[in-house]
């Protein structure tokens, strides 16, 4: 265990349930001080930098848009493509293929996250799916004309490597900062994340002034991403190269990784009943992160169809959304090492219900208004998600991380079927966009009700964990100097 990068740095460790001396806890952290410390963050930072161009240039812009329009060249506008027998709308092939991709992750990240945690592969695990994902999104490349059964499989390819190794990203963060200091290196890594997403998009938008085929400019920046994610990962994969693997925790041999796997999963399932606080929590995150994700990604749609905006004001909204919620995320960092991480989100809450109310009375063809409400809700934006982060891995337990990772994605990638559902039901039923934007307020609503409830001292104390300063814990030696 003293040889370990990847030991949790905190004062006591849990197994089986009793807390083990504080020797084996200083140990941990002798081992994570330092130039090896800093190696740790800077190689998490630099994949968050690397990795959420898929989630900005390749989701968000190009390729919802490119691949319904692939399909289009291959039946026409009302004609119908037709995958295992059933007829569908070029126009909706994204969404099928995204309802698809989360059907499969909520069996495939669960599976990732026990065997991340059994065999300790994390480093391994994270660079390839990593190094997947960046490969499919270079190919994007190759699809062009009516080539659409290529565009869907590698849709499929970077979005399934892309969320399992966001499992093992987010896992990683109790392995690299103490209580203390989870809140301000999570907020560290989502404004990370945030810049580099940014600055691939902000080239984008300068190519989009040299490209008039918007085809050519898709399949350029579609590419690109892959190959920005290739190369920044590069720099983890240097940095990592002689970091010690977790110690496995059985005997088995790795021909039979996918069945532990299963086995591992199952056990957490039962054990999880052992952590209600910790339940309520996803609970909780999982109802406001509906709401999140669906203004987040509905937000373009509201602002073409009910407000009228152009496509060069919506993708410069885009840009300035990614870098504010830099400074966001860094902000309510700041705040919560001061007044707690739950405080700081249910504030947070508060201001995204008041984002929605706002919207519902924007005046159309005003971009200067959309412009202000898209900077207020890039502050709360990194800061709700960095926290919501820092927040569940102190309730986690100890050697279950990947796991509970897995659920905790889970959640995000796959309820927002609900918060699309009620705005399309709100569309069909009342026919005004917003009416159906307003209506995402219940998800806020809901969502902080219950995270008032989680009683966050319990549920980290319940999972074996130090307590943070900042909610009554006792301050722990922390690596000075380690950025």
């Amino acid at each position: 265990m003293g040889g370990n990068r990847y030991s949790r740095p905190t004062s006591a460790r849990v197994k089986g349930g009793n807390t083990v001396g504080n020797d084996h806890g200083e140990r941990d952290r002798a081992a994570f001080s330092g130039p090896a410390l800093t190696r740790q963050r800077r190689a998490w930072y630099t994949y968050g930098w690397a990795s959420h161009t898929f989630e900005t240039t390749v989701v968000a812009v190009f390729l919802s848009q490119y691949l319904p329009a692939v399909a289009t060249n291959a039946v026409g506008k009302n004609g119908r493509l037709h995958i295992l027998g059933i007829p569908i709308a070029p126009g909706s092939l994204f969404t099928y293929v995204a309802s698809f991709c989360a059907f499969v992750l909520i069996v495939l990240m669960p599976i990732a996250g026990a065997v991340a945690d059994r065999f300790g592969r994390k480093k391994e695990m994270l660079l390839t799916f990593g190094f997947l994902g960046a490969a499919s999104c270079a190919a994007m490349w190759f699809i062009t004309g009516s080539n659409w059964g290529l565009g869907v499989g590698l849709t499929v390819a970077a979005y399934l490597t892309y969320t399992c190794g966001k499992v093992i990203y987010n896992s990683m963060l109790p392995d690299i900062a103490a209580a203390d200091e989870r809140d301000r290196i999570s907020s560290v890594g989502w404004a990370a994340g945030y810049i580099g997403g940014g600055l691939l998009l902000a080239l984008n938008f300068v190519l989009s002034f040299f490209i008039s085929d918007l085809a050519q400019l898709a399949r350029i920046s579609l590419g690109l991403a892959g190959l920005w994610w290739a190369l920044f990962a590069l720099v983890p994969l240097r940095m990592l190269r002689n970091a010690p693997r977790d110690a496995a925790k059985s005997g088995q041999h790795q021909r039979a990784v996918l069945m532990a796997g299963f086995r591992q999963l199952g056990d957490t399932f039962r054990h999880m009943r052992g952590y209600p606080m910790t339940l309520m929590f996803l609970l909780a995150y999982l109802i406001y992160y509906d709401g999140i994700n669906t203004v987040t990604t509905l937000a373009a749609q509201y602002g073409s169809q009910e407000l009228k905006l152009t496509q060069n004001t919506l993708l410069t909204a885009i840009l300035v959304v990614q870098f504010t919620a830099f400074g966001g995320a860094l902000l309510l960092g700041r705040f919560a090492e001061r007044w707690g991480a739950k405080r700081v989100v249910g504030w947070s809450l508060v201001v995204w219900i008041g984002v929605v109310v706002c919207a519902y009375f924007l005046p159309a063809h005003q971009p200067l208004a959309f412009f202000a409400l898209a900077v207020g809700l890039s502050i709360v934006l990194g800061g709700t998600q960095a926290l919501s982060r820092s927040l569940y891995s102190s309730m986690i337990p100890i050697g279950k991380e990947a796991e509970y990772f897995s659920l905790y994605e889970v959640s995000s990638s796959g309820s927002s079927i609900f918060g699309t559902l009620l705005f399309g039901l709100a569309l069909q039923n009342f026919g005004s966009y917003r009416v159906a934007i307003v209506s995402l307020m219940v998800f806020f609503v809901v969502g902080l009700v219950l995270l008032v409830r989680v009683n966050v001292p319990r549920a980290i104390e319940a999972a074996g964990n130090a307590v943070p300063v900042s909610l009554g814990g006792r301050p722990e030696p922390s690596a000075a100097g380690v950025v």
